[in-house]
């Protein structure tokens, strides 16, 4: 446990950071899978739910959680399951 009163307030703010990273990443994950489902499914609304992927893969990737690269592979990858 740090005692240097700076070193306590970055631990605060880096367990902040975390918790809010951990809901944005899960968010995105989510978005995911929910499309990935309803494709699988034959959902009428398969179509909203790809906008909303894209959407949280590009969310993740402007906040840093993933590397652009990461995004760019997701949303072809999501692109294509949307094709077939």
């Amino acid at each position: 446990m740090p005692i240097i009163k700076s070193a306590i307030e970055r631990v605060k703010t880096n367990e902040k950071a975390q918790r809010r990273n951990a809901a944005q990443l899960s968010t995105y994950r989510t978005a995911v899978k929910k499309f990935e489902r309803a494709r699988i499914a034959g959902a009428d609304d398969t179509k909203d739910l790809y906008i909303n992927a894209i959407s949280a893969i590009d969310r993740a990737k402007s906040k840093g959680l993933i590397k652009a690269n990461k995004a760019s592979r997701d949303k072809s990858r999501l692109t294509k399951k949307l094709a077939n």
